[in-house]
């Protein structure tokens, strides 16, 4: 006889408890899914993933810390096999970019969470994309618009400043310090300050506040 397979392993990140315990139900409810870890921010969820047998990484965006597409960027650095999924609130085409662009495999709105998560964690699984439908028309959308301008079709929309910059401004519109931001980041308070100047310039911005008032529009942080 043969023996069934063992289930997936899932590492469930969100800052919102509630969330974490409504979508672990889900999960937990189907024999081929089991959440074997939960983390509150996006930088937990990378020590979790690295520290334990995780297949599948259920990401939110908006988090403390670290967002979901940060960690789903360091995730697929450091750990090329883990799947990833993002899981969100924003039906918004640039975080669908940018999770794609970070190494999801999937984007599934939470609004639709309890119809399309489990069928996308088994995609992830076999390695094929999860795209709800409002993201197909986005897809076709920017590329017959890169397409008539004559753009680049392959590339996906530029990023007006570099990951590391977007780690720090997020950290910097969070309240951290610029010690507390070297601390977590494993650099130097000298180099989180250049990083911080160079922001300011690309941005053309002049203080902490600016820059925060970015971050939010950029949904790097919560309003």
């Amino acid at each position: 006889m043969t023996a069934e397979p063992a289930p997936t392993r899932v590492l469930l990140a969100d800052d919102h408890t509630l969330v974490r315990r409504g979508v672990r139900l889900i999960l937990d409810g189907e024999p081929d899914l089991t959440v074997v870890a939960e983390a509150g921010d996006g930088a937990e969820a990378v020590e979790r993933a690295r520290a334990g047998d995780i297949d599948l990484a259920v990401l939110d965006v908006a988090m403390p810390r670290m967002t979901g597409l940060q960690a789903a960027r360091e995730l697929s650095r450091r750990l090329p096999g883990l799947r990833i999924l993002i899981l969100t609130m924003y039906d918004n085409e640039q975080y669908f970019f940018e999770a794609l662009k970070a190494g999801a495999g999937g984007y599934v709105l939470k609004s639709v969470a309890d119809r399309d998560l489990v069928e996308a964690c088994r995609a992830a699984v076999r390695d094929e994309p999860f795209i709800y439908p409002g993201a197909e028309r986005a897809l076709v959308r920017s590329y017959l618009e890169r397409l008539h301008r004559g753009a680049d079709v392959d590339g996906l929309p530029a990023r007006p400043i570099t990951e590391r910059e977007e780690e720090i401004l997020k950290l910097v519109a969070e309240g951290h310090t610029s010690k507390e931001i070297g601390t977590l980041l494993f650099i130097s308070t000298k180099t989180v300050e250049r990083h911080r100047a160079n922001l300011l310039h690309k941005l053309g911005m002049r203080d902490r506040l600016e820059l925060t008032r970015y971050a939010i529009r950029a949904g790097l942080i919560d309003p």
